[in-house]
């Protein structure tokens, strides 16, 4: 395996070298056709840890011109690309057809084993985000479910190792239907990703976009080590960012006590009066979920008017007076599914991609007019009604609705068309609302992928059974080996419901009046995420076996190594018969001393880094129950 991203690039990408992506044209294989047509390159410093690298090929006989976009990072081991195709002839190219963004393969110095270490998708389970090992010793497929990038069976970020030897993680950015396969060959590991169904001629000037590329390599025998390189990277390069540093995941709280009526119900006052109840206990947005629209939840999807029953005057009023609380405004959307007889269907049914029966539409975002209506009129509510954080769902599989509507000869342009106008659509929100944040959900995480979260937080990150925490546990354990900024719902007010939702940030969702007593504790609970969230952006270490059953324990640690500090969340599930259990920290100094702080008792002790290494043993009487444990390098 590669010991740096650079010697990766200058082995890959020079005159005479097969790059790493392929296709076919007019029928011939790429690595035919490459060798003869035209190429140049050219670079640029686009700032103190990336260089741009621009590798252009081009056919001289149809003008197919292929523009692979390439960064090189100076401060990791990483490489990613962009791979786009334009026709700059006069007349439709021949076929474009099975193109693979990647295609290479990596060569280990022995004959060992490769794993693969990927996750399930989510699929509202308690599987979902699961992590999952594989001997690759035959040929793996994998692709989503029905066009959303993580939906089900597959995450599109995934580890190969090549045992002993170190590995390099792959990150696809496509936020449709994409596909990977890993075949072993003695010692190598022949890799392919790209979108699944490509088979198109390009019009004259017409140029598409492929899905992003994204390697990190990574050494030694710990493939832990790679995740937590990759958790740092994706906060560097690939996270939202406020003054410099990756956004605070929001803590938030949304009023579910009209359970699946969503906001149906919901007026102004008794917002405004859910908001500054639970301002008082230091929440920092109000989270106004489905309904607040014309025609409510479900049916008025298609309907971004707010709806005057319930708000008179707007979402206006609400944002103002939570705002001199200290409070910012979520707000739900669902732009891309239109319901039959809303006022997107009914003004223009040109935009919307339908099939034979279904009473929903997807908004086809490759139409300008469609893309540009929505850009100004979404931006134009979020500086209209004060919203503070923009909540995009998307409860519907495109992928039949885009197939649908390809002819023979363009198949895939839908689905290219629609991902690219989703990506223009959020950059244009960013960056005409200053500070906005946007949330991605997608029936939960559905729609995870490198380009999103480049864009978005998951503050839903899954539909499994509401605040259900014990799934919840199994969630954080699965998904922060990739991604450490996500956020979900707590249900109860209580220390192990609140502290199983708990990851970058936690959205309070009572389904019933708490009461005073009940407020104290949510008081309490909130004081103590606020003391420990910024854990959640350091190094992530799986201390158990990841379980969903309920007759175990399950725990994890994050590590800040820049502050010599982290913590170690530890559940006793309701069924489980043990009541201790050992745990061996990781990332610490081995000859340093820690100041080990057991929040639960006020017990404060010290251990040296071996001590902790070798095992911290924890006890709960009772079952379930949770653990939180705070520790500090000493000078």
């Amino acid at each position: 395996m590669y010991n740096d991203a650079e010697t990766w690039v200058v082995n890959h990408f020079a005159r005479g070298i097969l790059p790493p992506f392929s296709f076919k044209y007019a029928g011939k294989p790429s690595e035919q056709l490459l060798k003869d047509w035209r190429f140049s390159h050219r670079a640029r410093q686009l700032d103190d840890t990336r260089m741009e690298h621009i590798f252009t090929y081009e056919d001289p006989k149809t003008r197919l011109q292929i523009r692979c976009e390439l960064i090189l990072f100076k401060d990791f081991p990483a490489v990613e690309w962009v791979v786009k195709f334009k026709n700059n002839g006069k007349e439709d190219t021949p076929i474009l057809e099975d193109v693979h963004a990647l295609d290479t393969r990596f060569t280990r110095k022995g004959r060992g084993d490769f794993v693969l270490h990927r996750a399930l998708g989510s699929s509202a389970t308690k599987k979902d985000f699961a992590p999952v090992d594989e001997l690759i010793n035959h040929v793996l497929y994998y692709a989503p479910v029905g066009g959303r990038s993580s939906n089900t069976t597959i995450f599109p970020f995934f580890n190969i190792e090549a045992t002993g030897e170190g590995g390099v993680i792959v990150g696809i950015g496509w936020s449709g239907q994409w596909a990977t396969s890993l075949a072993k060959n003695l010692s190598s590991l022949h890799v392919r990703a790209g979108m699944e169904l490509t088979h198109l001629k390009l019009h004259s000037g017409e140029e598409i976009r492929t899905p992003r590329t994204m390697l990190l390599f990574w050494q030694g025998d710990d493939y832990i080590q790679g995740h937590n390189m990759f958790r740092q990277f994706i906060l560097k390069h690939h996270t939202l960012m406020r003054d410099g540093k990756p956004v605070n995941v929001p803590l938030a709280c949304m009023d579910r006590r009209h359970g699946g009526e969503e906001a149906n119900k919901a007026t102004e006052q008794d917002q405004i009066e859910f908001g500054e109840r639970y301002a008082r206990c230091g929440v920092e947005y109000l989270w106004i979920d489905a309904g607040w629209f014309e025609g409510r939840w479900p049916s008025g999807v298609g309907n971004w008017f707010v709806r005057k029953d319930g708000f008179p005057n707007g979402l206006r009023p609400v944002s103002a007076a939570i705002k001199k609380v200290g409070m910012g405004l979520v707000i739900w959307f669902e732009p891309e599914r239109v319901h039959h007889g809303t006022w997107l269907d009914r003004e223009h049914p040109d935009w919307i991609l339908r099939l034979p029966g279904s009473p929903t539409g997807l908004l086809n975002l490759g139409n300008p007019e469609a893309l540009h209506w929505l850009i100004e009129h979404i931006s134009g509510m979020i500086q209209k009604e004060g919203i503070n954080i923009y909540r995009q769902d998307f409860n519907m599989d495109p992928l039949s609705y885009w197939r649908a509507a390809d002819s023979a000869d363009r198949q895939g342009i839908t689905e290219i068309r629609h991902i690219e106008g989703l990506y223009v659509f959020w950059d244009e929100l960013l960056a005409r609302n200053q500070g906005l944040i946007i949330d991605n959900c997608a029936s939960g995480g559905r729609r995870l992928d490198l380009e999103t979260i480049s864009r978005s937080v998951p503050l839903w990150r899954t539909d499994y059974h509401y605040g259900e925490p014990n799934g919840q546990q199994s969630h954080t354990y699965g998904v922060n080996f990739y991604l450490p900024t996500t956020s979900t719902g707590c249900l109860y007010p209580n220390t192990y419901s609140f502290r199983s939702a708990m990851n970058a940030g936690v959205c309070l969702c009572p389904t019933y009046d708490w009461s005073d007593a009940d407020l104290e504790q949510v008081c309490h609970l909130v004081e103590e995420f606020k003391r420990v969230r910024h854990f959640f952006y350091g190094d992530f270490y799986p201390l158990t076996p990841h379980s969903i059953t309920d007759d175990t324990w399950i725990a994890y640690q994050f590590h800040r190594e820049d502050l010599r500090q982290g913590m170690v969340l530890a559940f006793r599930r309701p069924k489980c018969p043990v009541s201790t259990a050992s745990l061996k920290l990781k990332g610490l100094l081995l000859t340093a001393r820690y100041d080990v702080r057991f929040e639960d008792s006020g017990v404060t002790r010290i251990f040296t880094g071996k001590e902790l290494a070798d095992g911290l043993d924890v006890t709960m009487d009772k079952a379930p129950d949770s653990l939180l444990i705070i520790y500090s390098q000493l000078p």
